[in-house]
């Protein structure tokens, strides 16, 4: 596997092995390092479709607020270079700030509506630099696919809004959240869970699993849902609920909070926003009402919108 610091390197290694994989296929899997299983999943993927896979290392800091963790963020190259190699990445570019913005970036990419709920409207300004960055990504790389885990489905919508308002010639291509043994979502931000906080955060898989039966039942609606939702995550003492929202999905946009869930006739998701002592976490469930509550788990069930592909 190569290991490139500078654009210059990267455009480099591209320009001499972007026919290398057998249907030329490049394949982008944007990280902030610290990897785990779930980013493993999103490198295998990219093989399994025969691309030569591109992982980028950065921590952005143009996504995190002034009092977020940007300086604590965990960081290990070495560790991450080796997941990376042995999960099929052929390429692994990971450049330090200074690389990425040489000077203070002038130009922002900016995406309406699906940024202003959820994560978006506790965190002003974060999908604004996520947009920023992909952005550049995609204009370095240049791949035919790109991955990401769906469990940021809201970032999921947002690049694929900032890609089909844009024309970038790249396929979004969404996978399914990875968990844990015990049902946690994986996260890079685990690591900052003490022993309590981490059983406690078992709540919130719990909670998106018993939604999947509330849904089922006769008259539940929006509203209903969200409050039986938020109850049992408050059964965790330790959890502190920053949000709890049911939406349309990909469009993030709300439902009718009194009308039955049975009569959607939208793919909607559940998404929570918890914190446990000073770490925060999200996790996520698609459902498609009209289904029976049955829980969207096929890729292209869960492709927020047809894309330009290679």
């Amino acid at each position: 596997m190569i290991i490139c610091t500078t654009i210059a390197e990267l455009k480099a290694e591209l320009a001499r092995r972007r026919g290398q994989s057998p249907n030329g296929l490049i394949g982008l899997v944007p990280t902030m390092g610290y990897l785990h299983e779930g980013h493993a999943s999103l490198m295998r993927r990219a093989a399994d479709d025969g691309a030569f896979t591109v992982v980028s290392v950065f921590v952005n800091p143009l996504q995190f607020g002034p009092n977020e963790d940007f300086e604590r963020y965990p960081r290990d190259l070495e560790r991450d270079a080796a997941l990376a190699e042995k999960n099929g990445a052929a390429l692994l570019f990971a450049p330090s700030v200074a690389e990425m913005y040489p000077a203070k970036p002038l130009t922002r990419v900016l995406i309406g509506e699906v940024t202003t709920k959820l994560c978006g409207a506790s965190r002003p300004g974060h999908f604004d630099g996520v947009g920023t960055v992909v952005s550049k990504l995609f204009n370095l790389v240049q791949p035919g696919r790109a991955y990401f885990g769906m469990k940021d489905a809201q970032q999921v919508a947002v690049i694929q809004q900032m890609v089909n308002d844009l024309n970038i010639p790249v396929k979004i291509v969404p996978c399914e959240t990875v968990r844990e043994p015990d049902g946690l979502a994986m996260s890079s931000r685990n690591v900052y869970l003490n022993a309590e906080h981490r059983e406690q955060a078992l709540v919130l898989s719990r909670t998106l699993g018993d939604a999947g039966k509330l849904l089922t039942e006769p008259g539940m609606t929006a509203s209903r849902l969200v409050a039986e939702a938020t109850a049992r995550i408050r059964t965790a003492p330790l959890a502190e609920i920053d949000y709890v929202e049911l939406l349309t999905y990909p469009s993030l946009q709300p439902l009718d909070p009194d009308l039955p869930l049975a009569e959607a006739d939208a793919q909607v998701i559940l998404a929570l926003a918890v914190k446990f002592g000073a770490t925060r976490l999200i996790d996520n469930r698609l459902f498609q009402p009209t289904g029976g509550g049955r829980h969207v788990q096929n890729d292209d069930e869960i492709e927020a919108s047809p894309s330009h592909s290679h």
